[in-house]
C-alpha cells in the first residue's frame, strides 16, 4: 500500500507558502474557510515560494483557487465549472508520483494532471486573506485506495 503523510497546520493570510518532503503516494484535504488566492499540489525544492500563483515554471504543479490546474505555465487540466471548492469545502489531493489527482468533498473529481519531474514536496499558498486548514492525516473524507497517510523521511545514523 502507498503511504502519505499526516501534519496538520493552518494556512492563512497574505502571501505564505510551505511545503514537507513526502515520500510514497499522498493525500492532503483541505478545508476551505475563507476564499481569498490559494493553490494546492507539488512541487520542487527549486520552487520560488515567493512567488504566487505557483504553476508558472516546471518546478510546480498546483491547483489553483478558480479552478485550474498549473504546471509551467500551462492550464494543464480544470475542475468542472459546477466543482468550484466553495467555501467549507474540502479538497483532496493524491500524487503517485506522476499524476496528481483531485477530489471534491470526497468526490472524485476526474481532472488528472501530470507533468512534473523529480523529488517533489506538498505544496500550499495563500494570498489576500485566504484560510486553509490542511489535514495530512485523520482525513475529513476515506482516502482512495492505495493511499494513505504521508511518511516523513528520516535517516538513521
Amino acid at each position: 500500500m502507498a503511504s502519505m503523510f499526516t501534519c496538520c497546520f493552518g494556512c492563512c493570510g497574505e502571501g505564505g507558502s510551505g511545503h514537507i518532503p513526502l515520500k510514497e503516494m499522498p493525500t492532503v484535504q483541505l478545508d476551505t474557510h475563507h476564499m481569498g488566492v490559494w493553490g494546492v499540489g507539488v512541487a520542487t525544492q527549486k520552487v520560488n515560494l515567493n512567488q504566487v500563483p505557483l504553476g508558472r515554471d516546471t518546478n510546480s504543479l498546483v491547483l489553483r483557487h478558480d479552478g485550474s490546474v498549473y504546471h509551467n505555465n500551462e492550464e494543464k487540466n480544470r475542475l468542472p465549472a459546477n466543482s468550484l471548492p466553495q467555501e467549507g469545502d474540502v479538497i483532496g489531493i493524491t500524487y503517485d508520483h506522476v499524476e496528481m489527482n483531485l477530489y471534491l468533498n470526497g468526490k472524485h473529481m476526474h481532472c488528472p494532471a501530470s507533468g512534473i519531474r523529480g523529488t517533489v514536496y506538498p505544496v500550499v499558498y495563500v494570498d489576500d486573506s485566504a484560510i486553509l486548514d490542511c489535514q495530512f492525516s485523520d482525513f475529513y473524507h476515506t482516502a482512495p485506495q492505495g493511499f494513505e497517510k504521508i511518511l516523513f523521511e528520516q535517516q538513521i545514523f
